[in-house]
């Protein structure tokens, strides 16, 4: 069944949290970013989003402008280096059902495909750890000597994980509704709207709102809520928004 793919999102579809994050906490350490960048400009939004009073993505938006002011002027081997300790350290905190469901893809002989908005050293990482057949990932541009440059072609927004995935229909000769798509962001929509079996993972509200919204989605979406080591398949007409 080569011309059907699974499109996973990454961070909070697969991976519990968001790999950046981990990225960050190393280059700290690493001293390529100073402690109170992330005590004074991150910790706040990261603080109000775990309290539930904040939003996701200022919290990442905060991350991904100091990593890259960060990178900027250095080699991109030293970001590969850490990119690869945070996969051999933090690989293994995934969601059992987006694992399940990774296997039984394989099984079925379905592509396996990862778009995420993470760095694409750390997308590359995972996705070599879990077998996947492609992957697409923020990329963080370099010149012709590795070095980090400052531009970034950004893969977490709608927009760009619809473009990647008609590009892979092109490539793999899909037929994109008997595809399948997992996320947890509104970023993920589109990969919703454009495979017949989609899936929402620990949906955000937006998220939610949107497939709400959408009469066609909704009679398609399945909606999973994996909490300790229970998964719930939710009605998301029940939802409380």
């Amino acid at each position: 069944m080569a011309n059907i793919a699974a499109f996973f999102d990454i961070d909070g579809t697969i991976y519990r949290e968001g790999l950046i994050t981990e990225v960050f906490k190393k280059m700290v350490t690493h001293e390529i970013i100073a402690p109170e960048r992330w005590t004074d400009d991150v910790k706040p939004a990261y603080m109000a989003w775990d309290r539930r009073t904040g939003d996701y993505d200022d919290y990442l938006s905060r991350m991904v402008e100091i990593f890259k002011e960060a990178t900027k002027g250095i080699s991109s081997e030293h970001i590969e280096l850490i990119a690869r300790k945070v996969i051999e350290q933090k690989g293994e905190r995934v969601y059992q059902f987006t694992r399940g469901e990774i296997e039984r893809h394989k099984k079925e002989g379905h592509r396996i495909i990862a778009i995420s908005g993470s760095p694409d050293a750390l997308v590359r990482n995972m996705a070599e750890k879990y077998q996947f057949d492609d992957w697409r990932g923020t990329v963080y541009e370099t010149d012709e000597k590795g070095i980090y440059t400052g531009g970034i072609i950004p893969m977490w927004d709608s927009k760009s994980k619809k473009q990647a995935i008609l590009g892979f229909e092109k490539e793999y000769d899909l037929n994109l509704s008997e595809c399948w798509s997992y996320g947890d962001t509104n970023g993920d929509l589109t990969m919703f709207e454009l495979t017949g079996h989609p899936t929402a993972v620990n949906p955000t509200r937006e998220l939610l709102a949107n497939i709400r919204a959408d009469a066609e989605l909704m009679k398609r979406i399945r909606v999973i809520v994996e909490r300790k080591d229970v998964i719930y398949h939710i009605d998301p007409n029940t939802v409380t928004l």
